[in-house]
Parts: C-alpha cells; structure tokens; sequence
C-alpha cells in the first residue's frame, strides 16, 4: 500500500467538507414538520428555515472567495471548518425561531468559506492529470451528502428529535480538521498582494439581499421595489467591477458565450429543481401521511442516481461535446417536472417514483459536462473566479427556486398552517410549481445549447 500524499489528503478533507456541507443544507428540510410543532411555525417560516442559509452563502460567496485567495485558502478553509462546528453546535441548541434562523445563518456564512476553497484546494493541489478525476470525487461526495440527507435526517428526526441533525456533522468536522491541521501544512495564497475591494463587495452583498428578498415578498407592496433597487445595485456593481484595478468579483469572463451560457443554464436549472424536493416532502409527510422515515427513504431516490450519473457523464464530457450532454440532461429533467405537475392525493406512488428516477439521472447527466465547460472556458488565472461563480450560480439558483415557492404558497394558500382542510391549495401550489419549473427547464435546454459552435474554450 503506498504512502498516502499531499494531493490524497486533500481530496479527503474536501470531499468530507462536500458531503457535511450538502447534508446540513437540505437534512433539515425532512424535520421541518416537527420543527413546525415545535416553534409553531407556519409554511412561509418552515420555507425560511431552509432558505436562510441559501440566503446567507449568496450573499457572502464572491467576498469570501476572494478573501480565500488573498490570507490563503487553506487556513480560509480551516476558518470555515471552525465557524461550522460552532454553527452546528448553536442551531442544535436553537431555543426559538429567530435563534434558529440566526444559527442557521451562521452556518451560511461558514459554508460560503467551505464552498469557495474546496474547488480551490483541489485545483491548486492535486496535479493536474488527475485533477479531474479528484473533482468528480468531490462532486460525488455532494451528492451522496445530499441523497443520504433526507434518509439520515428522518431517521434521526424520528428517533432522536430534528436537533440531532445538527450534531450529526460534528464528528466529520472534528476529523476533517484533525487531518487538515496535521496532514495539509502547505498554503496557497493567488491574491496576497492585491487589495480587498471593500466597496465592490458591500455593494454585491446589499444588492443580492435586494434583490433575493425582494423576489421571496414580491406578493407583498415592498417587494417589487426591493427586487429593482437590487437589480439596479447589481448593475452598478458590475459597473464599478470593470473600473476597479483589484476587483472582488471578474465580470469579463462573461464575455466568453460558452461561460456565460453554462452559467446561465446552471442558474436556471437550479431555480427550476430545487424546489422538487420540498414539494415531494411536503406531499409524502402531509397529502400521503408518511412518517420522516420513510420520506427520507423516497427523498434518497434523486440525489442517489445523481451521484450515479455525475461521474459517468463527466468521463463522458472529455468526449462528446458537453453542451449537448448537458442539453440531453435537462431534456430528462423537463419530463420529470411534467410528469409532477399532475401530482395529486391520487397519483400512484410508481408515478413519482418515476419522476425522481427522471430527474435523478437528468440532473447527473447535466451537472458535471456543465461544469466541465464552465472551469474550461476561462484563462488558468481565472479558475479561482470559475469557482466561485459555480457556487453563485448554484446557491442564488437554490435561493430563488425556494423563494419562488414561498411566494406561489403565499399567494395561493396564504399564512396558513399546513393542515387537512388546506391541503387542496397545497397541491394546487405544488402543481403551480411544477408547471413554472417545466418551463424553466426548457429554456435551461436553450441556454446550455447557446454558442455550441463557438471555438473560444481554453
């Protein structure tokens, strides 16, 4: 047996950050009935729960991301190890429900640090012919983090109550440290001699706020105002992003088409699917009547197939033009979406079971040729940017495809508790969602096609 290296060390510890990381987003989503009991609890605020540590990570990636690269991104991703160890801690001892959701934006903070310097440890330390093959260990330990999610998280919920979700991270994060503190002793630093664009980052972060926040009350009077104002603010930033000699954020990689279509497909992609899994929660725990377990087995479905399909697609995007097998990807996704939109009391269990099938595999099939072409078509100094607009475009997608539900079931079921006799608008909420979310992904299809017969890949 050979003797483990540099590069095998920090494969391990980014891909445990990946797995604790995806877990903790989405474990809680399966409590959230109990959470509800306990706290009292109405369907915006259980929507909230999750949504706030989306929230969080949106708004501080890119300054986190080019903070990493200026005091170093192993010890950034150190910091990050620490602060979610403590915000795992807090939100497990949460004593209300603006304790919860202050903890669990803690969390976000701590996962905007882990998200950017993961990619960017791999990059930096793992040599280049094997690079690719440590990303697709990385990304298949996202997804098996997030198909174990609902699972685990039921089961703990069931037997132990919703607070062991949260101290079910904590071992993997004391062991993540331990080897990282012991075993990783290098740092890399790619900005150190920039300076910190102070006034780029506030105005990114105010405007992201705006605008996501906005978009999560537009029903209400304020919020279409709000969702300009961010709008106009995240134009001045990209303004004042092209004059600044050190800025927080490159925006000209978006003139590369094939990146700027890639990344557009991929927010897209996430708006319309992210949703999915809250939807199928809520209709197996409250329409079919299941416990957290078992809705935890049926939740495993999806993520499961995508950590099956991601690897293999990824291979086969060195081969055959990704675009198109991203494009093929979210063709099944659509179907998928189509089929959920005649989700009712009714519907046979096989028939949705087909859908998670559909879009399990899709998804995997879209997600590594997609990023595959996002990290290639940027000069090597931009790969850091690359990174980190992977994570903006995923975490704002997730952001706004829950911020769209909350407003679908503000505007058809109101600030109602989820019981019996307003289980018609659930479902009429559901099936709303779906239908958006079809579209979406057909124009998803769209975007990942755009620029197919450009050249400009690096």
């Amino acid at each position: 047996m050979r003797k483990l290296k540099l590069q095998d060390y920090v494969i391990l510890i980014t891909s445990i950050a990946s797995f604790f990381v995806a877990f903790i987003s989405s474990a809680p989503a399966v409590a959230l009935p109990q959470l509800a009991t306990e706290f009292s609890l109405n369907n915006i605020m259980q929507n909230w729960v999750i949504n706030i540590f989306l929230f969080t990570v949106a708004i501080v990636a890119v300054p986190f991301g080019k903070f990493s690269g200026m005091y170093g991104i192993k010890k950034s991703y150190n910091i990050g190890l620490i602060l979610f160890l403590i915000g795992s801690i807090l939100s497990a001892i949460a004593f209300s429900t603006e304790s919860l959701l202050i903890f669990r934006a803690f969390q976000g903070i701590a996962a905007a640090i882990l998200y950017n310097t993961v990619t960017s440890l791999v990059s930096v330390a793992v040599p280049e012919q094997i690079r690719g093959k440590a990303l697709g260990i990385m990304v298949s330990a996202v997804y098996i983090g997030l198909a174990v999610a609902p699972f685990i998280g039921g089961i703990l919920t069931d037997y132990l109550g919703w607070r062991a979700i949260f101290y079910f991270s904590i071992p993997f994060i004391l062991i993540t440290l331990l080897i990282s503190f012991t075993k990783v002793k290098d740092e890399w630093s790619m900005y150190e001699n920039e300076t910190f664009d102070i006034k780029g980052s506030i105005l990114y972060g105010v405007s992201i706020f705006l605008l996501v926040y906005g978009f999560t009350i537009i029903n209400e009077p304020n919020g279409l105002i709000l969702a300009i104002i961010g709008a106009i603010l995240l134009i001045a930033f990209i303004y004042l992003e092209l004059r600044v000699k050190y800025p927080v954020f490159n925006v000209r990689v978006f003139k590369n088409t094939k990146f700027l279509s890639s990344n557009l497909a991929s927010i897209i992609s996430y708006i319309a699917t992210f949703l999915v899994t809250y939807v199928l929660n809520y209709h197996f725990q409250y329409i079919l009547g299941y416990n957290e377990t078992l809705t935890g087995v049926l939740l495993l479905v999806t993520p499961l197939l995508m950590a099956i399909a991601s690897p293999i697609s990824g291979n086969l995007s060195d081969k055959i033009n990704p675009q198109k097998l991203a494009a093929i990807g979210m063709a099944f996704v659509t179907l998928a979406l189509f089929i959920l939109i005649f989700l009712n009391a009714e519907t046979p269990l096989y028939v949705i079971i087909v859908a998670m099938v559909l879009q399990g595999i899709g998804f995997g099939i879209f997600a590594s040729p997609n990023t595959n072409l996002v990290m290639s078509t940027v000069e090597p100094k931009e790969t850091p940017t690359a990174s980190v607009t992977i994570t903006v475009m995923r975490v704002v997608g997730q952001t706004l495809s829950l911020a769209m539900l909350t407003v679908i079931f503000a505007i058809i079921m109101g600030n109602v508790a989820f019981v019996p006799e307003n289980f018609p608008q659930l479902i009429e909420s559901s099936s709303t969602a779906c239908i958006i979310s079809t579209i979406l992904c057909a124009i998803a299809i769209l975007a990942s096609l755009w620029g197919l017969k450009s050249k400009n890949i690096n």
